[in-house]
């Protein structure tokens, strides 16, 4: 058990830390002139963060086993959102935060995919409780998280949208 609740503490401190980043990010990117596009969705985004990691926690089978293939799948996980964190370096932010005229980001793995954070955050929402043999939490967290996503994204498509005609000839690739 103490190793499962040190696994999710790790995580928590994790997301905190990104919290507190996403901030810091976000504060310099509205100083420049950026603006919050679907301020209504965050608070729901958050929420469902927490309790996920909540459900995880409640629902531990007694006795608790660690799955090596879901626990080696999710750190490989965490690589891949350090390098979209580090790709996106002060524009990345939890929020939808636009800079008129900034072009999009076209580097890391934003050349192979339009929004790699949110793969990356559907299959660790997916694969943590996996860890834990917790199926159903997985499946119930997955299927919530794919809805929030696709509304998310339909509010960040819409604000990129003109920011992403302007990236066709202007992309960032250092």
């Amino acid at each position: 058990m103490t190793a499962a609740y040190s696994i999710i503490a790790l995580v928590a401190i994790q997301r905190i830390a990104e919290l507190l980043l996403a901030a810091r990010n976000t504060k310099a990117l509205l100083r420049r002139g950026a603006v919050e596009i679907g301020q209504d969705h965050y608070p729901l985004i958050v929420l469902f963060h927490a309790t996920w990691l909540v459900a995880i926690a409640v629902w531990l089978p007694q006795p608790t086993t660690i799955h090596l293939v879901p626990l080696a799948c999710f750190i490989a996980l965490q690589a891949a959102r350090i390098w979209v964190i580090a790709t996106l370096g002060p524009y990345w932010t939890t929020r939808i935060i636009t800079l008129e005229n900034a072009p999009l980001v076209r580097r890391g793995p934003y050349r192979f995919l339009r929004h790699p954070n949110y793969l990356v955050v559907a299959l660790e929402v997916f694969t943590l409780p996996l860890v834990f043999g917790e199926f159903g939490v997985a499946l119930i967290s997955a299927v919530v998280n794919l809805g929030l996503l696709v509304w998310r994204i339909r509010i960040e498509e819409t604000a990129l949208s003109a920011r992403r005609a302007l990236s066709e000839g202007a992309a960032i690739k250092f």
